[in-house]
């Protein structure tokens, strides 16, 4: 037998080797928390559903994630305009939906 297993020296095949590293890495992924990659896409479509009520600009919204234990939390800090002149404007917008619905009616 051990001139058979000298001579037939078992590696480890290296799908197994592959499969033991991906296990590896998906645990550590799972374990470091929450990905964050969704994160862009996120404050887009914030900042794009402000922006049917209030003018703002894309760098008056601001987006955090942090993670503490098994608790997440997502902070959006978003500066709203004092400008009259836009707050008129977003009521305007507002009002817009009720008149076509109302013309409908």
């Amino acid at each position: 037998m051990n001139l058979f297993g000298f001579t037939f020296n078992r590696k480890p095949r290296s799908s197994a080797q592959a499969k033991e590293r991906l296990q590896i890495l998906l645990a550590h992924e799972r374990g470091s928390g929450p990905s964050a990659d969704f994160l862009p896409l996120l404050q887009r479509d914030i900042v794009e559903a402000i922006k049917r009520y209030v003018q703002v600009s894309d760098d008056a919204v601001g987006i955090r994630m942090d993670s503490i234990g098994d608790v997440s939390s997502l902070e959006i800090n978003i500066e709203l305009p004092s400008d009259p002149k836009a707050e008129a404007k977003t009521e305007a917008k507002a009002d817009k939906p009720e008149q076509k619905a109302a013309a409908k009616g």
